[in-house]
């Protein structure tokens, strides 16, 4: 009986301490993270951070292959957390982007995780997550057709290609801050509210949207528009327009779809606009007047403040060269009649 007892002891005990054991390994597996760097290392490496790392590196390679970048430029970013931000690292090209490559900050632009430095962009990505609640991606480049545009000072006309109204619409042109500055970054402010795509002076363009490849398609369509422009204005023709009422619908289905627009509403469509944005909304690249007091030679408005026509005073001078050249050439040689 006694050993009996001690044997069903013995097993009492070790079942205890099975028990336990489980437990804690139970809780230990379902245990939190305890610490706030514990929680967004797991956010991190979560399934929803590596689909997002891997849509990032689709769009970056989409953005080299259409030639939107080159070198190491670009920057892409997503929103994943109340304070968390997925984005490219600083110094990589867009083709040869991994998921390993991407790394993790917060809005205030430390960076929590990664073993890449962050984008050096990352400020301007930062101030309009801040300003946009519903911007979920920001993507910037250098598109070669929407940057004429603006390092002209211009702003593509509306109204003309229904695609462009509904995924782009009217957009914006920002002044020039040294890149990765905070002046930079908060150049666009009082733009990316009613635009979602903004051209960058003398820079390249932004556009936020709600995910990463709608970010990318907004570059796409803007390029694509511009370029499509550049070739009409080619043609010597008159380019014809969306009429007024045609183009209301359109706006109506583009309101229903959920996509801003600074139209929607009549009462702050100048809001944050430049004065004379209007008169820069040119289909064709026309020359750029060259104002004297200003040395780089930036537009300020049709003639300039010196009131030059640049085009006229090209004109001329060539004509006077062209006539000179003649004149000289004529006293020079003498054309001889053959017998």
């Amino acid at each position: 009986m006694k050993n009996g007892k001690k044997k069903s002891d013995d097993t009492t005990a070790r079942s205890g301490r099975t028990g336990r054991a489980g437990r804690a390994s139970r809780a230990k597996a379902g245990r939190k993270p305890t610490t706030r760097r514990d929680r967004r290392n797991v956010l991190f490496s979560s399934p929803e951070a590596e689909e997002i790392k891997r849509e990032i590196c689709a769009a970056g390679r989409k953005l080299w292959l259409r030639q939107f970048v080159d070198g190491n430029g670009g920057n892409i970013s997503y929103r994943i957390g109340p304070n968390e931000v997925l984005c490219t690292p600083t110094l990589v090209s867009k083709f040869d982007l991994t998921p390993e490559d991407i790394c993790l900050v917060d809005l205030e632009g430390n960076q929590i995780a990664g073993t890449r430095a962050s984008t050096s962009e990352l400020l301007l990505h930062l101030e309009i997550f801040k300003a946009v609640p519903e911007a979920k991606a920001v993507l910037h480049c250098h598109p070669p057709h929407a940057t004429a545009y603006a390092i002209t000072g211009r702003v593509p006309p509306n109204m003309v290609i229904p695609e462009f109204e509904i995924f782009v619409g009217k957009v914006a042109i920002s002044p020039y801050e040294t890149p990765g500055t905070k002046a930079f970054a908060e150049a666009v402010l009082p733009y990316v509210k009613q635009h979602n795509t903004v051209l960058l002076s003398n820079h390249g363009i932004v556009c936020w949207a709600d995910t990463v490849t709608h970010a990318e398609w907004c570059a796409e369509v803007l390029e694509t528009y511009c370029s499509t422009l550049m070739l009409a204005a080619q043609l010597g023709a008159p380019i014809s327009r969306i009429t007024e009422e045609q183009g209301s619908d359109l706006l109506a289905r583009k309101k229903k779809l959920g996509l801003p627009d600074i139209r929607f509403d009549a009462a702050r469509r100048k809001e944050g606009r430049p004065a004379d944005l209007a008169a820069r909304d040119s289909i064709a690249l026309e020359p750029t007047p060259f104002d004297g007091d200003r040395g780089n030679g930036s537009a300020s408005g049709v003639g300039g403040a010196s009131g030059i026509n640049l085009e006229a005073m090209v004109k001329t001078v060539t004509e006077s060269v062209t006539e000179s050249v003649m004149e000289a050439i004529a006293k020079k040689y003498t054309l001889v009649p053959r017998k």
